[in-house]
């Protein structure tokens, strides 16, 4: 089977672009253009065309895409159109809440294993799923075929989770603890780190802050009439 080479930043906007299709079908919308698409995933139409290219998708002229049809060349493109088990490391409240988060499951994601380190965590139940103890986490893999591991545990741990991770067999990992984990080349790893995300934030809500407080300066010398 032939690969395409599909550029990193293409895949990055590929899952925004399908959110936004799936709520333009469930609002009826049958057939969308790149314009519309673009301005619903916050780019420009050029480059919402050259990454439906990458799919062989070209829409047509005047009339645009077809939604359905686009939903499901991005779904297979992502990989969505198949049944994807996940385990997690980390049994507390961001454990716990992605455990419950039934989005997951939506979008081709089953959550399968919870392990911790925990005797007062290992045994408790998160809905369906009982607290497994780390130690079995290879035989955990081999059980429920699991190539994706999700790291919801303090910085201290993370590398040492991601190590017994890939000796267990996991792939692919997505690594919410505040640390920056090493793993080899055939392991793909994706960092959400909550506290840079505000911090970014904090950094624009400075700039508007700055910004609206120069225009209010500026207002006030036009009203005493300096130039």
């Amino acid at each position: 089977m032939r690969v395409r080479a599909i550029p990193e930043a293409t895949v990055g906007r590929l899952p925004v672009y399908l959110r936004a299709l799936v709520e333009m079908a469930e609002r009826g919308a049958a057939m969308i253009s790149s314009g519309e698409l673009a301005e619903a995933a916050g780019v420009n139409s050029a480059k919402v065309r050259k990454d439906l290219s990458y799919l062989g998708s070209y829409g047509t002229r005047g009339v645009g895409y077809d939604v359905a049809y686009l939903i499901h060349q991005v779904r297979r493109e992502l990989g969505l159109t198949q049944d994807w088990p996940v385990l997690i490391v980390g049994a507390g409240n961001l454990g716990h809440a992605l455990s419950n988060y039934k989005g997951f499951t939506e979008r081709g994601f089953r959550i399968v294993a919870v392990v911790d380190n925990s005797k007062d965590r290992v045994g408790e139940r998160i809905g369906s799923i009982t607290v497994e103890h780390i130690d079995r986490l290879g035989q955990i893999v081999r059980r429920e075929d699991a190539a994706i591991g999700v790291i919801c545990t303090p910085a201290a741990a993370a590398q040492e989770v991601a190590d017994r991770m890939v000796a267990a067999g996991i792939r692919s990992i997505l690594n919410f603890a505040p640390a920056v984990i090493s793993v080899p080349v055939h392991v793909s790893v994706r960092k959400v780190d909550l506290s840079i995300e505000l911090q970014i934030l904090a950094f624009y809500e400075q700039r508007k802050a700055v910004i609206e407080a120069v225009k209010g300066g500026r207002a006030a010398l036009d009203l005493a009439g300096v130039p």
